[in-house]
């Protein structure tokens, strides 16, 4: 028996805003258009058009030139990039909400018997798993996407070093990429990130749990660094101190915001106690949105 947001997983389509390489076979529906079988429209004729595309009947009755538009029905290869580093196992599970959301995501387009692949990345370590078809192919990102992370980095991410690998492994064709990190990590990751925007529709995810965005008054506790394991005693109690974090939240906020407007992307922020089924459903309309 099926739940309700598999019912509703099944009726969501990811809406592409740009063209991507793909085979003509698949049912997954692009948003070019170009000499399908699906008539869609129609518009005045330029130029750089195909004669044999003309609409000779419109073309009489307005005596104007138009063509004809078609869908062309398309595989397409989506990936999955998930940051699996130390900021990442922070709080109340921003790598559990990643992993969660990108086998979602996974689920969602392989239904049109698309390719999905994944590249899980730390410092120590990363994972490629090639794209395939397949129900097979989503339970491996899931199996693989919440393996535990044995190893520890006394280092800060590399997150242009996550986007670099990104772009050496999508080279071969163009695709569509989730980016699913907190962006905690080495600075500098906006131009590598701009490089894999160039040749792929690229859909940023930043996973943010509430407690990094306003500190919970706990009184006097002993806080760690993610990254360094850096250990410091703080007295959440004390105004001065809430309020230069309040301050240096929103000085970071603006930061990566100019950030992913440098490398034009308008990034998705989810924290951990949002609802993994609406979190989808508008990310999804978002996409229908992009592509108008």
């Amino acid at each position: 028996m099926t739940t309700a947001p598999d019912r509703l997983l099944r009726r969501l389509e990811w809406k592409l805003g740009r063209r991507l390489d793909g085979r003509l076979q698949g049912s997954y529906r692009t948003v070019w258009h170009g000499a399908g079988l699906d008539f869609t429209d129609l518009r005045a004729y330029t130029p750089e058009d195909d004669v044999r595309h003309i609409d000779w009947n419109v073309t009489a009755r307005l005596d104007e030139p138009f063509v004809r538009q078609y869908t062309e029905d398309r595989e397409m290869t989506a990936w999955m990039v998930i940051d699996r580093s130390a900021s990442m196992r922070f709080g109340a599970g921003k790598e559990s909400t990643a992993s969660d959301l990108a086998v979602a995501i996974a689920r969602l387009i392989s239904q049109g018997g698309n390719r999905v692949g994944a590249i899980l990345f730390d410092n120590q370590s990363h994972k490629v798993i090639p794209p395939r078809a397949g129900r097979d192919q989503v339970l491996r990102i899931a199996r693989e996407a919440t393996r535990e992370v044995t190893k520890k980095s006394d280092k800060t991410t590399d997150l242009a070093g996550m986007l670099r690998l990104a772009a050496a492994t999508t080279a071969q064709r163009r695709s569509l990429v989730f980016v699913m990190s907190d962006f905690i990590g080495d600075p500098g990751w906006d131009r590598p990130l701009a490089q894999l925007t160039h040749r792929h529709e690229v859909v940023v995810i930043r996973v943010v749990d509430p407690a990094e965005l306003e500190l919970p008054d706990l009184g006097l506790i002993l806080v760690e660094d993610a990254e360094t394991g850096e250990q410091l005693l703080v007295d959440t109690s004390d105004p001065l101190l809430r309020a230069r974090l309040t301050e240096q939240v929103g000085a970071r906020e603006d930061e990566l915001a100019a950030g992913m407007r440098r490398a034009g992307v308008d990034a998705h922020r989810i924290t951990t106690d949002q609802d993994m089924t609406a979190t989808l459903v508008d990310m999804v309309r978002r996409s229908g949105r992009r592509r108008r």
